[in-house]
């Protein structure tokens, strides 16, 4: 998805720009585990050490919280579509993208540099087995022999936080851009409007309900077995589907895909 994007000219929007950025973050994802959870099945080393725990605990926070970010900025990038599509491409010029991305980033490095720090700061004296392929962070409080009240709602607090600033941010800007299609006298125009934000709003209940149902509840309330089919989903099976949800939906996308691979084939 990609190189799919910058490489065709038709792609070169505000909209495909952040699409592409979700793209990297769905990659990372899948990069940090899925090699783990072949590893887990094709051979017999099941160990981690703590420092790698520790680093894919800390890029696993830092892509969830981008992500978690990233798709409240791209329904304001809808809502700038929708309200103004003449001065869309103004709006949400280059500059601004960029300033956008780079403080989700930002942000995303101090909420997972807190959230790494107060998870291993509690004793862990054994067991140190984690029935898991991921180092997650309900996981690692499991195993503490100390106690986590504290470090559970630093997490419990971090994640709510951001879930609710970006889920304000998604539902203000979806609000308005529902009364401004409402607005529209074409019906055309209502179905192109409402179609550009159905690809979304399926990626934003994917993500948002698995990351909620992780981290913004008590470790008493879940299981191991239920936290491992949950990040499964999240790590693996959710960074899979989101290009094809949007490629399967967008316009845009599906002849940009045809040009590339009627490219790559010989003439």
């Amino acid at each position: 998805m990609i190189t799919l994007i910058h490489s065709d000219p038709q792609l070169r929007t505000p909209m495909y720009f952040l699409l592409s950025v979700l793209s990297f973050i769905d990659s990372s994802f899948s990069t940090l585990n899925t090699p783990r959870l072949l590893q887990s099945f094709l051979t017999s080393s099941q160990s981690t050490s703590f420092a790698g725990c520790l680093v894919r605990m800390t890029l696993m926070t830092l892509h969830g919280t981008a992500g978690c970010l990233l798709l409240a900025i791209m329904a304001y990038d809808r809502f700038a579509a929708i309200y103004h599509p003449l001065l869309y491409h103004t709006s949400m010029s280059q500059r601004l993208r960029v300033q956008l991305v780079a403080a989700t980033y930002m942000a995303s490095v101090a909420n997972s540099a807190l959230l790494t720090g107060y998870i291993f700061k509690p004793l862990y004296c054994g067991p140190n087995i984690i029935n898991h392929y991921v180092c997650d962070i309900p996981l690692a409080l499991q195993l503490a022999c100390a106690d986590v009240a504290k470090a559970e709602a630093i997490v419990f607090s971090s994640s709510a936080l951001i879930i609710l600033f970006a889920v304000t941010i998604i539902l203000v800007s979806y609000a308005y851009s529902l009364v401004t299609i409402c607005r529209m006298r074409s019906l055309k125009a209502q179905s192109k409007a409402l179609s550009t934000c159905a690809s979304h709003l399926a990626v934003i209940c994917l993500f948002y309900g698995t990351i909620t149902f992780m981290y913004v509840q008590p470790s008493s309330h879940s299981s191991m077995e239920q936290n491992e089919v949950v990040s499964v989903f999240y790590t693996v099976i959710i960074p899979m589907l989101n290009p094809l949800i949007y490629s399967l939906r967008d316009k845009d996308v599906k002849p940009a895909l045809k040009r590339g691979c009627l490219d790559m084939l010989p003439s």
